[in-house]
């Protein structure tokens, strides 16, 4: 009986192990997850809505962590030397969509990258140049005509609208 109680407390060590490495891995702080959007986990998630600012998202991991819920965004590839705008746009709307959908306001958010974190500030700068940036959005949607936002070949070989568009570098 002996050896079976310490053969159950050798398996249950391994498991820990095994999920701590992996939540590490992952890029996620210590704490408890309650949101994910990943398929392996199971059933994914209901998105987070604001509908004042008619904002939807669903981050990656939400992580519970001393009462404050952290939004960690995984992105697939090496790190950049900084994170790009659009990453840090994408991780301060799910911030914004946090403190709107559970009433508590993030610090931060961890962008994370397969060899590199960035926890990214939730200052009111960031929230407010989101803000911006989701007005400017809203009043381009109603525009006839958009320019192009940026000079990248790649970038419009793989945007949904390059057949559409008389902009298109491609």
């Amino acid at each position: 009986m002996l050896y079976i109680t310490l053969l159950l407390f050798v398996i249950a060590l391994i498991f820990f192990w095994r999920s701590n490495r992996q939540q590490k891995e992952a890029g996620l702080p210590g704490g408890r997850i309650i949101y994910t959007d990943t398929h392996g986990w199971g059933k994914v998630e209901k998105p987070l809505f604001y509908a004042a600012m008619e904002l939807t998202g669903k981050p990656d991991y939400l992580v519970q962590q001393n009462g404050k819920i952290i939004p960690v965004e995984v992105k697939s590839g090496r790190a950049p030397e900084t994170p790009y705008d659009s990453h840090i746009y994408q991780l301060a709307s799910y911030c914004l969509l946090v403190e709107k959908t559970y009433g508590t306001r993030p610090p931060y958010g961890i962008i994370h990258y397969e060899n590199r974190d960035f926890a990214i500030d939730y200052t009111r700068e960031l929230e407010n140049a989101l803000i911006d940036l989701l007005v400017e959005m809203k009043r381009d949607e109603i525009k006839k005509d958009v320019p192009r936002s940026h000079e990248q070949a790649g970038r419009c070989a793989k945007c949904g609208f390059r057949n559409h568009c008389d902009q298109s570098l491609v």
